[in-house]
């Protein structure tokens, strides 16, 4: 049986098709393929390796040197359950750090970096995050009465049951359908004894 003579035009773009199609394929697999969960404001339940009490060392501030946008770090930055009451951690980037059950009262975290950290109970009261950044953490339960936010950003961070007693927000960057949920916070009232803003308001809320 003899093809047509325009048999040999017809299969050429058949074929292209099919390995241009076959090549988009390839092109689509690493998406599917599912990627590692990473900490953020929304995430509830985290399974960690127990605290190693052996360190004398292990309550200190230590500055990362790698992509802080994404809490990169070479190793596990655990600060659970430390004291680290009155220190500094002005412009440290201490993003992906474990905080939870720590004490961190009255630190300045001026110009410091946060982005993803997992601070369960913590305490943070009178602590002062101007200029910092505190996207994508995980605050729940935490205690920030009298802390500072001014221009700080907090977008996508989960401030559930979290105490936000005379907290100054002033021109801090939290998001419309974040602030919604933080203004429902019945701890969402007075006024900082630093700076006299009242809580409310500066965050944005209405009456």
């Amino acid at each position: 049986m003899r093809l047509p003579s325009n048999a040999a035009a017809l299969v050429q773009p058949a074929q292209r098709a099919a390995t241009a199609f076959a090549l988009s394929t390839l092109l689509l697999v690493p998406t599917l393929t599912p990627l590692p969960a990473l900490a953020d404001g929304d995430t509830e339940k985290f399974k960690f390796p127990p605290i190693d009490r052996s360190k004398k060392d292990r309550c200190a501030w230590v500055s990362s040197a790698m992509g802080q946008a994404n809490a990169a770090r070479d190793s596990l930055y655990d600060l659970r359950e430390c004291s680290m009451v009155k220190t500094t951690a002005a412009g440290f980037d201490i993003s992906g750090a474990l905080l939870a059950n720590g004490d961190f009262s009255n630190v300045d975290f001026k110009e410091a970096q946060l982005s993803k950290v997992y601070a369960l109970g913590a305490k943070f009261d009178g602590a002062d995050f101007t200029n910092g950044i505190l996207d994508r953490g995980f605050y729940k339960d935490a205690s920030f009465k009298g802390a500072i936010f001014t221009n700080a950003v907090l977008s996508s961070s989960s401030f559930e049951n979290a105490d936000l007693t005379d907290v100054d927000f002033t021109d801090a960057y939290i998001g419309q359908f974040d602030q919604r949920r933080m203004c429902k916070n019945p701890t969402l009232q007075g006024e900082n004894p630093v700076t006299g803003a009242p809580t409310r308001a500066s965050l944005g809320c209405s009456q």
